[in-house]
């Protein structure tokens, strides 16, 4: 499928199963499937806001996006996720407000990491003090929320974690008995850094799990019978696999990725970005989002709309010879 994005920046790209209808800047999906059907919960970047403000204030000022499915395939906008209160004490909140668009609220929500701990959901977003317009100088923190329903959230209060520039939690139960937290420290070169805990109550910083070649939004998983954890090396997503979820070794060598590849706006296919993935049966499922009409010019510097906008996709994800293969 071609599409000339010159003559419609609205066109869907080729095989999005999703795209925000508030501001059609879908991004950092993370999907959980719930005894009601899939959950998807998401950046909703303000990409078509008609005056979201100078250099990247348009990135910032986002609430959390919320999609339901029967399949996971076909997707519906439910609502967004709104404080219940001014300020950041701990007993302000989040509420799933359905349909109306977003509150405007001078404080940003990004890429929520939404986990069931067994007994409740637990969700580790990142929160920023109001709108910046530029990247650098603006304390970033991970907090943790509680839920029952997945639709009303308490605020338990942020993590101490090794700096104040933390954002992309990614949380799972390793083969140890221990929970780990992983996320992108930027002040540490923007490479993974993760913390463990015993039972999700108190964490404890355990060093670099990820290095080298700076890369965001980690996510990690098991199958097959291995572990594997993606991150977001913006040019597509580095592969790590580990036995025990401690210890990881990138797959196919320093350059190699997986949904590297791009075309030309009007094809519409671009280089996978920051997802997560749900493991079904013997099958597993990469959420994940792209800049469909993007150029490859730096995205925090343009006004066209159409290169702001971005689209949820999905890819299927399967072990080949001990190979994390990814197809679109």
């Amino acid at each position: 499928m071609t599409v000339d994005a010159t003559l419609d920046p609205d066109a869907p790209a080729p095989r999005e199963i999703y795209r925000d209808p508030v501001y059609d800047g879908a991004t950092d999906p993370t999907v959980v499937r719930a005894a009601d059907g899939w959950w998807m919960f998401y950046t909703q970047r303000r990409a078509t806001h008609p005056d979201p403000g100078p250099g990247v204030a348009w990135v910032h000022g986002s609430r959390i996006g919320v999609a339901r499915s029967d399949d996971g395939l076909r997707w519906e906008y439910v609502g967004t996720l709104e404080p219940t209160a001014p300020g950041l004490d701990a007993g302000r909140g989040l509420q799933l407000r359905e349909g109306a668009p977003p509150v405007a609220v001078a404080e940003t929500h990004w890429a929520p990491e939404v986990i069931h701990d067994g007994a409740r959901w637990r969700m580790y977003l990142t929160e920023i003090d109001g709108i910046p317009t530029e990247w650098a100088g603006h304390p970033r923190r991970i907090v943790e929320y509680t839920s029952a329903d997945l639709g009303e959230w308490t605020r338990r209060g942020p993590l101490e974690l090794a700096s104040d520039l933390v954002i992309d939690a990614a949380v799972a139960r390793c083969p140890d008995g221990r929970w780990r937290l992983w996320y992108k420290d930027e002040a540490a070169d923007s490479t993974t850094a993760v913390a463990v805990s015993d039972d999700l109550e108190s964490w404890h910083l355990d060093g670099t799990a990820i290095g080298g070649r700076p890369h965001e939004g980690p996510f990690v998983f098991a199958l097959d019978g291995a572990w594997f954890m993606l991150t977001d090396e913006w040019r597509g997503m580095a592969v790590h696999r580990s036995d025990d979820a401690v210890r990881w070794e990138r797959q196919g060598g320093a350059d190699a990725v997986i949904l590297g590849e791009s075309g030309p706006p009007r094809v519409g296919v671009q280089i996978g970005r920051h997802g997560s993935v749900v493991v079904v049966d013997d099958e597993a499922r990469l959420y994940f989002f792209t800049h469909p009409w993007w150029d490859g010019s730096e995205l925090a510097d343009t006004d066209e709309r159409s290169h702001r906008r971005s689209a949820v996709h999905v890819a299927r994800l399967r072990v080949v010879e001990g190979v994390l293969v990814a197809e679109r």
